[in-house]
């Protein structure tokens, strides 16, 4: 059973608060900054409003989950430090001498029943823009587009590999603590047998957890744990276990990549204001009619776009000239994207970083060649071939690859006539400066990675991957409306 609306604590030692959090502390702040009722009113539908126990406040519940996007903490940690931290306190509306806390666990369960079937990215990031435009932070009518990438959180590792590199960051964590320990431990197994490198690791945690002095070492307690818990996943066989939604991207020709990819429009002021997550395999120009339309249903006015090659498509060329829905794009032209006829059957989709074209299976050509010649009257080709021996076995090879055939190309119709208006553009000195605008949306990507931990999923399918977005992507807007204030 839901209350409806969130208990007001009363304590004798709330004045606390105002004596030992200061006005700058940055939870005082986004409590100041946000009304987060909102919050109740979307999830009220997920409870039931007469009947059962009395549910934890689910206001409560989401700034526990932003704390830890915030701080990039556990549900363990969160908890915890919501026991003795004043400012955690405070921030989720707890008398100072409260102790009776929410189980981690209610977090788990928080995320999966009670934001299931929500739009939570676009409401935060609607939330965040709203305020931003409110308080006259956002002036300009430009968005810059990019994506960034996450990588899944299955294992690429086998077994024996995981062993292996969980055993190596304890040792690592164990010498830089105390270098003659290396003595007191078991000798590391050097086969690539599963059983004997499962003995080492055993053999390794138990001497390592039998020294209290080490284990009351914080860091080291983490890598012990983190041990153990990768131990019982091999020995219940659920290290095998994959992330059905997550695919294989590439960052350039000779590198790939295993996860999903956050497309993002942020404001000339480096505010976020709309987001599509999608698997890694997924093109980055399909993206930018959903981002515009986000950004203006969000409140921004958009008339000017800018972003790299990959948003210079056909398709997007024709909607930036569009009378009614239409916007100035600064994007650099590029034949392979931007020219040809592709067909809607094949979806083929270009890699902007590797140069080339990815099959709808996901398998990137392997070698391009330009066919034809200039000013003979018919147009030239740009020819992308593709490894035949992976077609010979693709799920997907009906009607995409003939039977027997020795080769599989697909080829890209140059029509640099149709694109003159564009290429006269990406000449003058307005798109040359105001391509320069491009580098702030680089640093936002690595803040979100680097600060949110956004580089790595939290947990498996695209779902949890949009929840974790959204939550970053949150923290992120009101940490800069709060440094623009």
């Amino acid at each position: 059973m839901l209350p409806l609306q969130q208990a007001i604590p009363f304590s004798n030692y709330t004045d606390l608060y105002d004596l030992l959090i200061p006005q700058d502390n940055l939870l005082r702040q986004i409590n100041d900054l946000i009304d987060f009722s909102f919050v109740h009113k979307e999830l009220l539908d997920k409870y039931c409003l007469n009947n059962g126990c009395t549910a934890e406040c689910p206001i409560r519940m989401f700034k526990y989950l932003l704390l830890k996007t915030i701080f990039d903490i556990s549900d363990v940690d969160v908890v915890e430090r919501s026991r003795y931290d004043l400012s955690f306190k405070y921030f989720l509306d707890l008398a100072p001498e409260e102790t009776e806390l929410i189980s981690p666990s209610s977090l788990c369960k928080f995320r999966r029943l009670r934001l299931k079937d929500k739009d939570l990215l676009n409401l935060l990031i609607g939330t965040t823009v709203s305020i931003a435009i409110d308080k006259g932070i956002i002036k300009s009518k430009t968005i810059i587009v990019d994506s960034t990438h996450t990588g899944s959180r299955s294992n690429p590792y086998s077994p024996v590999e995981i062993l292996r590199l969980r055993s190596k960051q304890l040792r690592k964590s164990l010498y830089d603590v105390e270098e003659s320990i290396k003595e007191g431990l078991p000798l590391k197994n050097e086969d690539d047998d599963l059983e004997h490198e499962l003995d080492y690791t055993k053999a390794l945690f138990e001497v390592v957890s039998d020294n209290e002095t080490l284990v009351n070492v914080p860091k080291v307690r983490e890598r012990l744990n983190m041990l153990k818990e990768t131990l019982s996943d091999i020995e219940d066989h659920y290290v095998s276990s994959t992330d059905e939604d997550a695919r294989v991207g590439h960052k350039s020709q000779d590198k790939s990549f295993f996860g999903y990819k956050t497309h993002i429009a942020m404001s000339d002021e480096r505010i976020i204001t709309a987001a599509t997550v999608t698997s890694e395999e997924k093109g980055d120009g399909p993206q930018l009619p959903e981002l515009v339309e986000q950004s203006r249903n969000n409140g921004m006015e958009v008339e000017t776009v800018i972003g790299d090659t990959a948003y210079s498509g056909k398709n997007n060329i024709q909607l930036a000239q569009d009378e009614q829905k239409g916007f100035e794009l600064v994007a650099k032209l590029n034949p392979a994207i931007s020219q040809g006829s592709r067909r809607a059957e094949q979806s083929f989709e270009f890699n902007k970083d590797a140069g080339m074209f990815v099959c709808p299976a996901g398998h990137m050509a392997i070698r391009r060649a330009k066919q034809g010649k200039k000013n003979q009257g018919k147009n030239q080709f740009i020819v992308y071939f593709f490894n035949t021996d992976k077609c010979r076995i693709c799920g997907r090879r009906q009607g995409c690859y003939k039977e027997s055939a020795k080769t599989k190309t697909y080829s890209v119709r140059i029509k640099s006539d149709e694109h003159k208006h564009q290429m006269d553009f990406q000449e003058t000195d307005e798109f040359r400066a105001k391509s320069r605008s491009r580098y702030k949306i680089e640093a936002k990507n690595a803040e979100l990675k680097n600060v949110f931990g956004y580089d790595r999923a939290l947990s498996y399918g695209l779902t949890c991957m949009q929840l974790q977005g959204a939550m970053a992507i949150f923290a992120a807007n009101i940490k800069r409306i709060l440094k623009l204030i």
